[in-house]
């Protein structure tokens, strides 16, 4: 798993069962037609926001998911379903982050309910080390949190980085954020990430329900 896409969206007015229903039928088919798309979330936060969030071997599964039949079904329907359309409410927020490091569910686990995004700036100079700390977590999470079920950290751009999750409930997700890493990542946030552990950290949290889901 070396490739991450992530693509934030809303509903158009009135439309949010219909975009919810969509994705949850689109989970089937990236299961059934897309080898190379090694896990793949349909998300929704509960101000009624949509996101998907998909993984791949490399560039080259990350291109056939965007050439694949759910793109291209997602695209023949975002007018409707989509606030702003296909280019403004999909293209243009389309983020495409590597992998550094990352701890799997087991193959046939589907527990999946919670979902947290958190994107962290590093402080100038401290590049390195936030790459560092976030490269090395990945084996705690899988020696440590059985309930954090996927556990990713990436790399944005040479400043910025994030840290995608998901958990079989809340308690998880509690849990995970009571844990090692988050406390590792808290003593070293007002050094290491721009804005601390309150601005940089906490305002920086995104979380959603897992409305549906796929995996290899």
């Amino acid at each position: 798993m070396k490739e991450a896409s992530y693509i934030p969206f809303k509903a158009s007015q009135g439309q949010e069962q219909s975009l919810a229903q969509f994705l949850i039928d689109g989970a089937k088919l990236v299961a059934q037609t897309e080898p190379d798309t090694l896990y793949w979330y349909a998300l929704q936060k509960d101000d009624g926001s949509f996101g998907i969030f998909d993984f791949f071997p490399n560039a080259r599964g990350r291109d056939a998911h965007f050439a694949g039949q759910v793109a291209a079904a997602l695209n023949q329907n975002a007018g409707t379903l989509v606030l702003d359309g296909w280019d403004t409410g999909i293209v243009a927020n389309i983020v495409n982050p590597s992998v550094l490091s990352f701890k799997v569910p087991a193959s046939d686990d589907t527990r999946a309910t919670k979902a947290t995004y958190i994107v962290l700036t590093a402080q100038a100079g401290k590049e390195q080390a936030l790459e560092k700390l976030l490269t090395g977590a990945a084996q705690i999470i899988d020696q440590t949190e059985p309930e954090t079920l996927l556990w990713t950290a990436l790399k944005l751009n040479e400043t910025t980085f994030a840290i995608f999750d998901t958990f079989v409930d809340e308690r998880g997700r509690d849990a995970h954020f009571a844990g090692k890493v988050a406390g590792a990542l808290h003593a070293n946030a007002e050094v290491l990430i721009a804005g601390g552990w309150e601005n940089g950290v906490l305002s920086n949290i995104h979380n959603f329900d897992v409305i549906a889901q796929a995996a290899r």
